[in-house]
């Protein structure tokens, strides 16, 4: 690091469980934000801010006026822009040392496979199971870690997926694809705008932890928030050995 970063990390440099060796991880790592919405603003300007040496940022809807309740990497000046790329320009400006990458589209397929595949930690901020299933899948394939995250209404959830660990349950493992689970998602239902930031925020926290091995991740555990009573309940939940997804694990790395 040079001096100017030490400086604009220095109270990261101080923490004894980041120090200058953990800083010095998190600028050189790369981070995919699957979303670019209530979630996804709050994680990536925090990873920004903290000096990840390079986010992508992928969604593939377009700012709307509706957004901006929650959605603070957006302005009313840019509505009407692809989300990815107006996240670039908040993130660009609170911190122009990260490389920013928009992807305009909402990923699926090799694409989202590629993009995982080079990733140091994926933060899962979408609204939708059918994306939270192929981004499941893809870093249980090659082995990267998940931070998934949800908001809707008054109530948020956030839990850690790490299959660098053998004893590291999947996303599949708490919640089956396939099985009769009701998706609510906030255009219906409303969400509580700050709710969207206090958990967004902890995704970038439980990110930023993983990639400078700083304390212990929420593996195993799902923490879960009533924004309306300010409580918090955990859960704790194991490896599904017969998990579709990850019950059947190479024994090579």
């Amino acid at each position: 690091m040079n001096d100017e970063q030490l400086l604009r990390y220095s109270r990261h440099v101080l923490l004894e469980a980041i120090g200058i060796e953990g800083q010095a991880r998190i600028l050189g790592a790369r981070a995919l934000v699957v979303g670019a919405g209530g979630l996804g603003s709050p994680a990536a300007l925090y990873l920004a801010s903290a000096g990840v040496g390079r986010i992508t940022l992928a969604d593939g809807d377009t700012v709307d006026l509706t957004n901006l309740q929650r959605q603070i990497l957006h302005t009313q000046g840019r509505i009407g822009q692809a989300k990815a790329l107006s996240g670039r320009v908040a993130l660009s400006e609170i911190n122009p040392e990260v490389a920013v990458v928009p992807v305009a589209e909402r990923l699926a397929g090799e694409r989202l496979d590629a993009l995982v595949a080079e990733a140091d930690a994926v933060l899962d901020c979408c609204d939708n199971f059918a994306t939270r299933h192929a981004v499941n899948r893809a870093c249980v394939r090659h082995r990267v870690p998940l931070v998934s995250g949800a908001a809707v209404r008054f109530a948020g959830q956030i839990s850690v997926f790490d299959l660098r660990r053998e004893d590291s349950p999947c996303y599949h493992c708490l919640f089956p694809e396939g099985e009769d689970v009701e998706e609510m998602r906030c255009a219906v239902t409303g969400v509580f705008a700050p709710l969207t930031g206090i958990i967004g925020a902890m995704q970038a926290a439980e990110a930023l932890k993983l990639i400078s091995g700083a304390g212990e991740p929420l593996l195993g555990r799902l923490l879960l928030l009533d924004a309306l009573t300010m409580e918090w309940r955990g859960v704790r939940f194991g490896r599904d050995p017969r998990c579709a997804v990850c019950g059947v694990r190479k024994t090579e790395d």
